[in-house]
C-alpha cells in the first residue's frame, strides 16, 4: 500500500534521513523503534508531505505522492495522529471529529463504529477538547484521523503520557482495524512507538532506525528473539 524508497531528508546541512525504505500492507501493523532524536518523526511528517525530502520515492497505491501536499495525501487514504495529539482545545469532540470530514460534505454522518469505538467521544460529544484527560484526547485524534475512512493509519507515539487502562484500548483498537478495518476493508498501520512492550505486542512487522537510519527489521515475532529491546534501550 505504501512503498518509502531510499528516502532522504535535511534540516539545514543536517543529515535527518538516511537512505530510508519501508513498506505497509493491509492487515498488518508495522512498528517504528528508536531512541529519541533518531529521525522517526521526521520520516513520519515527510510521508505525510509536512517536511519535503531531498530524494527517493514514496508511493501509495502505487501512486507517486513524494511531491503532493498534505491534503492530497489525507483524501487519497493517509491518516495521521501526530505527536501531542493536536486537537482543537476550544472545539467540542463533535466539531474536532468534523474536521476529520473537513473535505466532505457538511452533510456527512460521522460513522458511529468510531463511538463502539471509543464510547466515551460519544458520551462526551458537546465537551470541548481541552477539557478532556489526556488518554481521552488520545482517542479523539485517532478517532478524527479515522474519520475519512483512511486506508492507512500512521500514528507517531500514541501512548505518550496515557493511563495503562487506555493504552490496552488503544492496542485493541489498533489490532482490529487492521485485522478488520472500518468498513470491513483491512487497514494497514504504522505506528512510531517508545513503549517497548506494547509496540512489540503488536508488531506484524518492526523497524529499527538510529542515526536516521534503519538499522534492523524483521517480522514481530522475532523481536524478542532478535535483541531489539536492547537495539532501543537509552
Amino acid at each position: 500500500m505504501l512503498t518509502v524508497e531510499n528516502v532522504n531528508q535535511y534540516y539545514g546541512g543536517s543529515h535527518i534521513l538516511r537512505n530510508v525504505s519501508l513498506t505497509t500492507t493491509p492487515g498488518h501493523i508495522t512498528v517504528l523503534l528508536g531512541r529519541n532524536g533518531v529521525g522517526k518523526t521526521t520520516l513520519l511528517k515527510s510521508l505525510m508531505g509536512l517536511v519535503p525530502i531531498r530524494s527517493g520515492g514514496i508511493a501509495f497505491n502505487g501512486q507517486a505522492i513524494a511531491h503532493a501536499p498534505p491534503y492530497e495525501r489525507a483524501r487519497a487514504g493517509m491518516g495521521y495522529v501526530p505527536q501531542g495529539r493536536e486537537i482543537f482545545a476550544r472545539l467540542t469532540v463533535e466539531e474536532n471529529l468534523r474536521m476529520g470530514l473537513a473535505y466532505r460534505p457538511a452533510s456527512t454522518p460521522i460513522n458511529p463504529q468510531l463511538f463502539e469505538l471509543f464510547p466515551v467521544l460519544e458520551q462526551m460529544l458537546h465537551r470541548r477538547g481541552g477539557d478532556l484527560s489526556g488518554g481521552q484526547q488520545q482517542q479523539l485524534a485517532i478517532a478524527r484521523a479515522l474519520t475519512a475512512g483512511p486506508q492507512l493509519l500512521i500514528l507517531d507515539e500514541p501512548t505518550e503520557g496515557i493511563q495503562p487502562s487506555i493504552i490496552k484500548d488503544i492496542g485493541r483498537v489498533l489490532r482490529m482495524l487492521a485485522d478488520q478495518g472500518l468498513n470491513g476493508q483491512r487497514m494497514a498501520i504504522l505506528l512510531c512507538e517508545q513503549y517497548y512492550d506494547f509496540a512489540e505486542e503488536l508488531a506484524d512487522d518492526y523497524l529499527v532506525m538510529e542515526r536516521g537510519e534503519v538499522i534492523a527489521r524483521g517480522p514481530g515475532s522475532e523481536m524478542q528473539a532478535k535483541g531489539v529491546r536492547q537495539l532501543v534501550s537509552i
